[in-house]
């Protein structure tokens, strides 16, 4: 038996490819690149891309193999909007559809699978489980609930098929959105909040994902959904102030009526200069936390680490970056 992770050169995938081989794990990444990455030297590497069916098909999967796709697609780079749809669905969904293709007809029937939190849209109800009403607001959230809804199409036909929903995603090797955010601060500017900055704001380790994936299989891979999120996400005036702070930053934070800022935002995005994902601004000033007691009851999953430490760690290695020297965001110490 292997573990044949579509995308296990990409952020989550790499993470979750080296945690198998730390366990001993026969592991083969497939995936469009290759980073020089430690734990290529033990494991087996083969090009594909996802979004081509006979690339897909070519990779070498057994009938006992465990099969991961951590390929997507995410909110960054921005898109303008005519172009989001050719963006999102040829990876997210028909690269989806050709993974589960291929490991049908190989005999394997594991799969786990990673979505996204977006497919739900605005809230209705919070704490939000994973039975609350799905409306993604835009073209990535709608790839991604097509392939939740593809899955249940192949569970029927037998493939055991784990779902994870994460909130955003951070640790070492991704800075997307947060970039503009560590701009603003290293420049001593006045940082803008949507709404007055008393809601929680919730990440997930990347750490956690891996971990996370790591545990499906040993539990089974259940046909289940399951949210990723942290636990007791601390509210954004306070994520943004204790993150000024440990900066040495002069810069200081702006509450905002959330309407005004929305409609600044969509009119920017009408005229192709977004400035922010709508999928991202529509829903900033929500009650947007991600229940994960169902993921921790089934699979002894718990969040080891805490929002506040892995944005310190991803401006760490923000600035570390850009002064040359080598990432330090792995070293965010766990949650106690």
């Amino acid at each position: 038996m292997k573990h044949v992770i579509f995308g296990g050169d990409g952020f989550v995938g790499r993470h979750l490819a080296q945690k198998l081989v730390q366990e001993g794990q026969d592991v083969l990444v497939a995936d469009i690149t290759k980073s020089d990455l430690p734990h290529y030297a033990r494991t087996r590497f083969v090009h594909c891309d996802v979004t081509k069916e006979d690339d897909v098909m070519k990779v070498d999967i057994g009938p006992d193999d465990m099969v991961y796709n951590m390929a997507a697609k995410m909110l960054s780079p921005l898109q303008v909007k005519a172009k989001r749809w050719e963006f999102f669905w040829p990876v997210n969904y028909y690269g989806a559809e050709n993974i589960m293709k291929a490991t049908s007809r190989s005999g394997a029937n594991r799969l786990v699978q990673f979505t996204t939190d977006m497919i739900y849209g605005h809230t209705v109800q919070s704490p939000q489980t994973e039975d609350h009403p799905a409306a993604p607001l835009g073209e990535y959230g709608k790839s991604k609930w097509a392939t939740e809804q593809l899955a249940a199409e192949w569970r029927k036909q037998g493939m055991k098929i784990t779902i994870f929903r994460p909130r955003l995603i951070i640790g070492p090797g991704r800075l997307g959105i947060l970039e503009k955010l560590f701009k603003l601060i290293d420049a001593n500017l006045p940082v803008p909040m949507i709404g007055s900055g008393k809601a929680p704001y919730q990440f997930i380790s990347v750490f956690d994902c891996a971990e996370a994936a790591r545990l499906a299989w040993k539990g089974g891979v259940p046909n289940e959904a399951y949210n990723l999120g942290s636990d007791n996400p601390p509210s954004v005036r306070k994520l943004l102030g204790d993150l000024i702070a440990h900066a040495g930053s002069r810069s200081f934070l702006i509450p905002t009526p959330g309407f005004a800022v929305k409609a600044t935002l969509a009119a920017f995005d009408a005229v192709n200069l977004p400035i922010m994902d709508p999928e991202q601004y529509l829903i900033a000033d929500e009650m947007c936390v991600r229940e994960t007691g169902k993921l921790k009851r089934d699979l002894g999953w718990k969040a080891e680490y805490k929002d506040s430490d892995m944005l310190v760690a991803a401006y760490d290695e923000y600035r570390a970056k850009k002064a040359g020297h080598v990432s330090v965001a792995a070293s965010a110490v766990p949650a106690e």
